[in-house]
């Protein structure tokens, strides 16, 4: 590839929608055109009953594959630097350094309590038709019969499911299944949040420093051009000013402390013991 493929790390609902439509709105910088390309990732691996991968499961015939479809990415799109953001990807950093050895991470952290009430309502929500056809695009075809039964299976669950919930949504965590059948959801969610988190922080400490950009969702909301000052800094890559500011007129910070919209005194009880030592670990050291 011309420059290291950029990749965003984050749980799921962290903001690294945002962080990414706004890297690639300067011009040269492309990503696929669907949200996640969680598809690609496990092609090879389909099987592995979690989205933890280590190094170990980047096999030559995987790694080529992946390696090939970042290549015909950026020549198709024509791109300088290609960015892709997959929130599974947060429980795979050494799986993605073995394949990509000179990426580029970027690591958004979001307070957890509002991470867990806005997964909760993606795992609710209702069907979204467009949304599933830019992924699906992506299927290898091989893979498209295991695809099919698990959609199929995931959709039966919301219809039987008490808290009409998915059978899975987001990132798959080791163990995840089973704290399914003994938790809440909102709790579930927590720890979806606090898995990701915490395998990432640990992965990205054993990179290169000078590959890794730590970043808190609630500095880059609320300073965006200073944070996108220092990521592009990060990226060595020179964008003006005004291309600067053109970045980052998405950017809200209304969404910050959402949780307090949504979440019960009683549901905040249950997820704390599981949120505040990851805060207290990590979060805090984000500057």
């Amino acid at each position: 590839m011309k420059n290291p493929p950029i990749i965003i790390i984050g749980a799921g609902r962290s903001g690294t929608n945002i962080l990414r439509d706004s890297i690639c709105s300067v011009t040269g910088i492309e990503t696929w055109p669907c949200d996640e390309i969680n598809y690609i990732w496990r092609h090879g691996n389909i099987n592995h009953p979690t989205d933890r991968f280590d190094a170990e499961l980047a096999i030559p015939n995987v790694s080529r594959y992946i390696q090939k479809k970042f290549k015909t990415f950026e020549i198709q799109s024509k791109a300088d630097y290609v960015v892709e953001k997959t929130c599974a990807n947060s429980l795979r950093v050494p799986f993605i350094n073995s394949i990509l050895p000179d990426a580029r991470f970027l690591f958004l952290l979001r307070d957890g309590r509002d991470v867990a009430s806005s997964a909760r309502q993606r795992w609710t929500a209702p069907l979204d038709l467009q949304y599933i056809w830019q992924k699906a695009k992506y299927v290898p075809v091989s893979d498209v019969p295991y695809y099919a039964v698990r959609y199929f299976y995931n959709r039966v669950k919301k219809i039987t499911s008490n808290e009409n919930r998915l059978a899975y949504w987001g990132p798959v965590y080791p163990g995840m299944m089973r704290d399914l059948e003994n938790e809440s959801l909102i709790e579930v969610c927590a720890r979806q949040w606090a898995q990701c988190v915490q395998y990432a922080y640990e992965d990205l400490e054993k990179i290169d420093p000078s590959q890794v950009h730590c970043l808190r969702y609630e500095s880059f909301v609320n300073q965006p051009f200073y944070e996108m000052q220092r990521i592009f800094e990060f990226l060595q890559i020179e964008v003006s000013d005004q291309h600067l500011e053109n970045s980052i007129d998405q950017i809200s910070p209304k969404s910050i402390n959402n949780h307090k919209k949504h979440l019960t005194s009683e549901e905040l009880g249950k997820i704390d013991p599981i949120i505040s030592p990851v805060m207290d670990r990590i979060y805090q050291k984000v500057d």
